[in-house]
């Protein structure tokens, strides 16, 4: 091996970054966005969580 001999350049074996942020922007927001949606989706819109009952009180006259 000579001593003068340099390392091989690995700045042609990068992987595209531009293609890598765009499709990292896309799952993030996909991953907030998609949760949100099945709620809005299948949660029922007539859901009362406070149901207003009426109980006799006995004792009290």
């Amino acid at each position: 091996m000579e001593s003068d001999s340099q390392p091989p350049s690995y700045s042609d074996d990068k992987p595209p970054q531009r293609i890598a942020n765009i499709l990292g922007t896309a799952i993030a927001v996909l991953t907030l966005t998609l949760p949100l949606l099945a709620i809005a989706r299948y949660s029922h819109s007539n859901i009362n969580l406070n149901p207003q009952t009426s109980y006799e009180l006995s004792g009290y006259e």
